[in-house]
C-alpha cells in the first residue's frame, strides 16, 4: 500500500475543525502548492473555492475540508505531515516532509545543509534572519539572506566571519561562499 500523500496530526486535525464549525470553508477548500528553491521547499496554502479543482488534482480531505494538490507538488508533499504549532511568535501550520529537494542529493550540499542548519541559523535567528542555501558549483557555495539579514549593514561581516568562515571549517572542500541575496529588497532589517 503507497504512502498517503498528507496527515494530519491531531492538534491540526482540531484546528482545522474549529475553523470549519466558524464557517470558515463553506464551499470552498484549500489549495496546497510546494515549489523548490535551493535546499528548501516552499509551501503555499491558499483558500480557494472548491470549483477550482482540476481534474489533475489530488484531493486529500481533513475534517470535511478539501485540500487540492497539484501534480508538480505530489511528489514532494506525498508522505508529510500538516501540523499546528503554537510559538512564541504566534500559532500556524507547519509540514513536518520527510521528502529532499534535489539539491540535497548532492553530498557538499547535504553537508553545508548540515552546518547551516545546526550552527549559523540559529545564531543569525537571534537577529530575526536566516541563510539558505541556493546552489551549489563544485565547491562554490552560493547562499541567501533572509528575514533581518537581507538588507542589514552588518550582512558582509556576517557572511565573511560567520558564514564563510563556519562552513569552510566544518565543510574544507568549500572554496567559495557567495552572497545571492537581493539586499535592496530587505524592507525589515536588524540594526
Amino acid at each position: 500500500m503507497s504512502e498517503p500523500l498528507l496527515r494530519f496530526d491531531e492538534v491540526a486535525k482540531a484546528k482545522l475543525l474549529e475553523m470549519r464549525e466558524a464557517g470558515r470553508f463553506q464551499g470552498s477548500g484549500l489549495r496546497v502548492a510546494v515549489e523548490e528553491e535551493g535546499a528548501s521547499f516552499l509551501y503555499q496554502i491558499q483558500v480557494v473555492d472548491e470549483d477550482t479543482q482540476t481534474e489533475a488534482d489530488e484531493v486529500v480531505r481533513c475534517e470535511g475540508i478539501a485540500f487540492f494538490v497539484d501534480p508538480a507538488s505530489e511528489p514532494r508533499l506525498r508522505g508529510a505531515e500538516l501540523q499546528y504549532v503554537d510559538e512564541l511568535s504566534g500559532g500556524g501550520f507547519k509540514f513536518d516532509n520527510p521528502n529532499r529537494p534535489r539539491l540535497l542529493e548532492n553530498p557538499l550540499a547535504a553537508r553545508v545543509q548540515q552546518v547551516l542548519d545546526r550552527e549559523i541559523n540559529p545564531g543569525v535567528a537571534a537577529h530575526g534572519g536566516r541563510v539558505s542555501l541556493v546552489n551549489v558549483e563544485g565547491d562554490r557555495i552560493f547562499v541567501r539572506f533572509g528575514g533581518g539579514c537581507q538588507g542589514c549593514g552588518m550582512v558582509d561581516t556576517t557572511l565573511r566571519d560567520g558564514v564563510i568562515g563556519t562552513l569552510q571549517r566544518s565543510v574544507p572542500e568549500v572554496s567559495e561562499v557567495l552572497d545571492a541575496t537581493d539586499h535592496e529588497a530587505g524592507d525589515n532589517p536588524y540594526y
